[in-house]
């Protein structure tokens, strides 16, 4: 297996933490966060990485260098600008016909092997995996008639359910033919696409750990539950 991991964002959302060094290289207990997730490929069968950088590049890529510490070769790819989520993939020479693309700043105990395996099953463009979030809406919530202005409904604090995507995707390279070359063209618009003709995507339900760390409070949370899952990894 071959992923591509997209690792070039400022990490805005992550400020203070982010402010001097990239995120993938904020660490998560004893590791950097990036550190884990190539680690966990390298495990699930994964012997070649592609990491599409663009701020920070230089700092990301003398950490890593080719990869041989960590078992596996890697690569890199750099935006002269930023491209958005699915972009950069383009600009990669030598993928395979399929391939494992996330984001480079999540935390999954994912088997990426099976989610691998279940696209290949599918014969489809695209497949990706999401996760059950619960949203809590802190007020009361009022339905109402926008003639009238009337209520025609109440809900105190509800909560809503939905299905997200992890950020972790596995691609038929052929999609790829939908996405415009040097034009910023993100996962939303590859979505909306597919969509639009007809092709939708595979989804791969997974109810184990996830964790986007994005915001400060999730990169605590991620702290917290590090020791817990370096020992089932």
């Amino acid at each position: 297996m071959k992923a591509v991991i997209l690792a070039g964002g400022k990490g805005t959302r992550l400020k203070p933490y982010t402010t001097v060094i990239p995120k993938p290289l904020v660490p998560v207990g004893e590791k950097a966060i990036l550190e884990i997730l190539i680690t966990r490929l390298q495990k699930e069968g994964v012997d070649e990485v592609f990491i599409c950088l663009n701020h920070f590049a230089e700092i990301i890529m003398a950490f890593f260098g080719d990869g041989s510490r960590f078992g596996l070769k890697i690569n890199y790819s750099l935006e002269d600008e930023p491209l958005g989520t699915v972009a950069p993939v383009k600009l990669i020479k030598g993928l395979p016909q399929h391939f494992l693309v996330m984001n480079g700043d999540l935390l999954t105990d994912l088997p990426f092997r099976d989610l691998y395996n279940d696209h290949l099953k599918s014969d489809g463009l695209l497949t990706v995996s999401t996760y059950t979030r619960k949203t809590k809406i802190d007020f009361g919530v009022i339905d109402v008639d926008p003639v009238t202005l009337l209520a025609t409904g109440f809900r105190e604090k509800p909560e809503y359910t939905f299905e997200v995507s992890m950020g972790v995707y596995v691609m038929n390279r052929d999609v790829l033919d939908l996405v415009p070359a040097h034009t910023h063209f993100g996962f939303d618009d590859l979505m909306l696409t597919l969509l639009d003709k007809q092709r939708p995507a595979k989804i791969y339900p997974y109810h184990g750990y996830w964790l986007d760390i994005g915001r400060p409070d999730d990169y605590e949370k991620a702290n917290e539950d590090i020791e817990r899952l370096n020992k089932l990894w």
